[in-house]
Order: C-alpha cells, then structure tokens, then sequence
C-alpha cells in the first residue's frame, strides 16, 4: 500500500500503515449477526470496545444489502444511522472517523450534518443520481464501491466478458473521473467483493488485488465473513473469524489499504505483523 491521507472536516488524517474499519449494523437482519447493535447501549458499548482495540475508522450502517433483505425508507436509515451516530460521539468522543454505509445521497447529507465523516457508498452513485454533487458538497471522504444492479439483482449481473478485475478497474476509473470533475479529493476504492460476483471471481479479483493500484487511490477490502469464505469452506459466518483473518492478511499483502472488518482486534494484529514484516 502507499501512505495515503483523508481529509476529516478540515483535519488531516495520515496513514503509513493500513488502516481498520470496524462494522456496526443499526440493522436487525445483516447477515451477521453479532454485527447488529438494537439500540444506543449497545453501539456505545462496541464502539468503544472498538477503539480500545485500534480501530482506525468506525463503520456504520442501518440498511441490509445482502441479497433478500427487507428494503428499508429513507427516513427510517436516517432514523437508525442518527441513533448510531450520536451513541458512537456520547461513547469515543469527535476524533474517530465514523463513515456511513448509505447509497442515497439525503442520508448522507444528513449523517455528515450529525457527525459522520465519511460516505460509504456501496452503489458507487449509481442508485441515486444526486450522490456525486451531494459529497462534492459535502467536501467529505467517498468510498466508491464497484457494483451493478441493486442488492436484489445483483447476483444476476455477474458477465464480465473482459475479466472481472479489467471490468472494476473501467468502470472505478470513470467514476473517479466524474468525481473528479465536481472537486471530490478523498476518494477510497472498493473493488465490491460480494456484489454481482460469483464466488470464483471474487477470488480471481482477489488474487489480482494489486491491479487496483493503477487507479492510484486507496483500496478498501471488505471480505469479512462473506459468502466467498463461507461458501468455499462450507462454514457459518459465526465459523468465519479465523479465515476472515487470514483473508486479511492477503489482502495486506496484495496491496489493501483498509480493512474493513467484523473482528477489529484481529485485524489490528494483522497489521501490526505486516507492519513488522514490511519493515
């Protein structure tokens, strides 16, 4: 990976090493369910578990993408995301970067205006037109997923006559340009494992990790008890810790500047060891 910084509301943030992204769902149906905080005690409890664990960035979502879910309106995302915001700032204070895992751009609005920092976007502003002004607006750090469809169509649109990875790479390297063009600086990439991939090329994507980096910007990995793992193992997601880990660690190694993960202690340890390793 190569240093990268985000600009957090004026403050500089600077990485030499990956970073960690813990997860909390405000959702009662993610696929995981120790991920799923119900109410402010709760996500205060695990942020803070979080932090004390070296937890670079905290995550939050309050809608399901995993193929099935309920759809959720907007107001009711916004409902639960302001819950999680406020627990998370009453639990660690204003220095974490909270980002907010939303597609729609009035969410996003309204999170950042509650205190989030950043916009997670698994849709890559392709589930609404109005997200690329709104974070150019915003002047807030993107996460730009690369996706197709919508979560209950997705798995439908897995043809890549040109290769996966070559697919990802066009299509992020346009978005990027189109951001760009708005004067959206922070730009951190998501190849979408999981999202209109079958299992197999999710690991051709994989292993091709280092591909990415041509788009010079830092890359995400969000792999975490996924099906790709669950699947190939024929586990539970409750089963996953330990290959999540590994998976991780790969990651690292392919080039991966954030790690978006369930299990934040082992993550930071995988740093840390790749740290050691790389030095």
């Amino acid at each position: 990976m190569r240093e990268f910084s985000l600009n957090i509301k004026g403050r500089l943030l600077t990485f030499d090493r990956p970073a960690v992204m813990g997860i909390i769902n405000v959702t009662p149906d993610s696929f995981y369910a120790a991920s799923r905080a119900a109410n402010s005690q709760t996500i205060s409890t695990r942020a803070a578990e979080m932090v004390a664990q070296g937890v670079d960035i905290i995550d939050l979502g309050a809608y399901s993408s995993r193929p099935g879910a309920d759809d959720v309106s907007a107001e009711e995302e916004s409902r639960r995301l302001r819950l999680g915001i406020e627990a998370i700032r009453s639990a660690v204070g204003p220095d974490v970067p909270v980002s907010v895992d939303t597609f729609r751009a009035s969410v996003a609005r309204d999170a950042i205006e509650w205190g989030a920092d950043i916009v997670n976007d698994i849709s890559g502003g392709l589930l609404d037109p109005e997200m690329f002004s709104t974070v150019a607006a915003l002047r807030c750090p993107y996460v730009l997923m690369h996706m197709r469809g919508n979560p209950a169509t997705m798995q439908s649109l897995t043809d890549y006559p040109s290769g996966v990875t070559q697919d990802v790479i066009d299509v992020l390297s346009r978005r990027i340009g189109e951001l760009e063009e708005l004067g959206v600086a922070d730009i951190i990439v998501d190849p979408g494992f999981g999202f209109a991939k079958t299992t197999e090329q999710n690991f051709e994507l994989f292993s091709q990790l280092e591909a990415i980096e041509i788009l010079h910007r830092p890359i995400l990995v969000g792999v975490s008890r996924k099906s790709m793992i669950t699947r190939t193992l024929a586990i539970s997601s409750e089963e996953a810790g330990t290959a999540t880990a590994v998976m991780g660690a790969f990651a690292l190694d392919r080039g991966a500047s954030i790690l978006r993960v369930h299990d934040v202690e082992a993550a930071v340890q995988s740093v840390r060891l790749w740290k050691c390793l790389n030095n």
